[in-house]
C-alpha cells in the first residue's frame, strides 16, 4: 500500500470516499464545499493537506490534516480533520497506516502531538486509535449562531 498526497488526478476516487466519510457522519455535502475542499489540498500554499492510501491503483482510504497553533506550547501541532477508509477495505491496514504516515509528518515538522476527535460511537476506529495514540480528557465544544442566537 502506498501513502501518499493527493493529487489532481485522484478527484474522483477521492470524492467517492470523500462523500462515503460525510455520509458516516451524517454530514450533508455538495459539489461546491467539495470543490472548495479538493482545490485546498491541490493548494501547496492551503494549510490543509491530503494523503491517500493507494492499492495497487485503487483509493482505499483518504487522511486531510494540517497545522495548528498551540498557544500553551508556543508551537504548532498538527490536527487530523479527516480519516476515511473505504468499508470494503477496512481492516487491510490503511488507516493504521495513513496515521503512521501522518506520525512521520509530524517528526519531520515538529509538531509534539497531532489531535483529532471522532464520534464517542466510532467503536471500531477507536479501538484502533486506542492502540496509537492516548485518549484526552479533552471536551469539545460547537458555538454555532443557533447555540448563540446569532
Amino acid at each position: 500500500m502506498d501513502i501518499r498526497p493527493v493529487t489532481q488526478a485522484d478527484r474522483d476516487a477521492w470524492e467517492h470516499l470523500y462523500r462515503g466519510y460525510a455520509d458516516y457522519y451524517k454530514v450533508e455535502t455538495n459539489d461546491a464545499k467539495l470543490d472548495t475542499l479538493f482545490a485546498w489540498l491541490c493548494d501547496p500554499q492551503h494549510v490543509c493537506e491530503g494523503l491517500v492510501a493507494d492499492k495497487s491503483g485503487q483509493l482505499v482510504g483518504l487522511a486531510h490534516f494540517r497545522a495548528m497553533p498551540s498557544p500553551l506550547r508556543g508551537a504548532n501541532v498538527g490536527f487530523l480533520d479527516d480519516l476515511f477508509v473505504d468499508p470494503a477495505q477496512r481492516g487491510g491496514g490503511a488507516a493504521k497506516t495513513l496515521i503512521h504516515a501522518i506520525d512521520a509528518i509530524a517528526e519531520q515538522r515538529g509538531w509534539d502531538v497531532v489531535r483529532w476527535i471522532t464520534r464517542d460511537d466510532n467503536y471500531r476506529a477507536r479501538a484502533l486509535y486506542d492502540k496509537l495514540s492516548t485518549r484526552s480528557n479533552w471536551l469539545v465544544y460547537e458555538m454555532t449562531a443557533e447555540t448563540t442566537g446569532r
